[in-house]
């Protein structure tokens, strides 16, 4: 086991679209940890950089997309600039992934147990007997029965699917699995029963998780530290519970706004005026700023850095000017 408690090590992570007509930077110097057997949930609206975050972290980037800077160190190894081979080596078996459509992922003319057989061939040569008793065991943790192996996608329900999607995450029991929005094509009662079963598999076999999703209400109960990004940057990041509780961010307050509560008085929902900057025309100082209503005149000049507040990280002027002046007062009353 490595000495250090992180599995993952992504440092000022960047990504580019080559396009024509310039490059767009869709992830901007994004740098975070994962513990072993952490559960990291990552929030935004479509087209904050989410899910090329996730790709850039697995390797599996295509043109025109490119990783412009940074390093993803995994297990002590830095991912990028290994060649397919030595990747390969790494996928399934110490990293797995599990995509947003179940549907799109697998193959349709392909039963369920005949591309668990690639999967497990691709890592060795294990015998008739040892692929055949592994799948039905990998099924049987997602409570599928095993007779659901001569099955093809299209004659599962979509629950199935993306269940089985993540049996065949869990094949080489890896120590981490990354899940790109797996619950969003299941209604709201299979979804909370898959991500039930994901955090029972997760506290039973010790991976690490990372899942991105838009739904803030999913995450709050099964993540233990939350990343909120917005136009291709980090704006929070701490403990789950923390920024429920007290969110700090402008837009992380919005976002939580935006979605109802079980408990508690009712009150109406509250939209986040306007849309997401457009990456290729980025507004000058904060990226929120169009946005936000705590906006003032320096927002416009000053692009905030990543602050530490308490356990906390937070994007924000305002924020980081209260840091500076609760520090300049611990300065002065420890001088006096």
């Amino acid at each position: 086991m490595s000495a250090t408690p992180e599995i993952l090590d992504v440092g000022g992570l960047s990504v580019d679209y080559v396009l024509p007509t310039g490059d767009v930077r869709a992830v901007d110097d994004v740098s975070f940890t994962v513990d072993r057997g952490e559960f990291l949930g990552i929030v935004g609206e479509s087209g904050c950089g989410k899910s090329t975050l996730l790709f850039a972290v697995a390797q599996l980037l295509a043109p025109p997309a490119r990783i412009a800077a940074g390093s993803i160190r995994f297990k002590g190894t830095n991912l990028v600039g290994l060649t397919d081979t030595q990747l390969s080596a790494i996928r399934w078996r110490d990293m797995s992934v599990v995509m947003q459509s179940a549907m799109n992922a697998l193959n349709p003319v392909m039963s369920i147990g005949a591309q668990f057989s690639d999967a497990l061939r691709a890592h060795g040569k294990p015998s008739k007997q040892e692929i055949a008793a592994r799948s039905a065991e990998v099924l049987r943790m997602v409570g599928i029965d095993p007779v659901h192996l001569k099955s093809y996608p299209h004659q599962l329900s979509g629950g199935m699917r993306q269940r089985s999607m993540i049996a065949m995450a869990m094949l080489f029991t890896p120590d981490l699995i990354i899940m790109d929005e797996p619950t969003s094509a299941l209604d709201v009662v299979a979804q909370r029963a898959l991500m039930a079963q994901i955090k029972d598999l997760q506290q039973a076999y010790g991976f690490a998780v990372i899942f991105v999703t838009h739904d803030m209400s999913l995450i709050s109960h099964f993540s233990d530290r939350l990343m909120v990004m917005y136009a291709g940057q980090v704006d929070e990041l701490g403990s789950t519970r923390e920024i429920f509780d007290r969110p700090r961010h402008p837009y992380t307050q919005g976002l939580l706004e935006a979605f109802p509560s079980i408990r508690g008085p009712r009150v109406p929902l509250k939209g986040i005026p306007g849309n997401p900057p457009d990456l290729a025309r980025l507004p000058a100082g904060c990226r929120f700023r169009p946005r936000c209503p705590l906006a003032v005149e320096r927002c416009a000049q000053v692009a905030p850095d990543l602050y530490q507040v308490d356990a906390a990280l937070v994007r924000c002027l305002r924020v980081g000017d209260a840091s500076m002046s609760e520090r300049a007062d611990e300065h002065r009353s420890l001088t006096q």
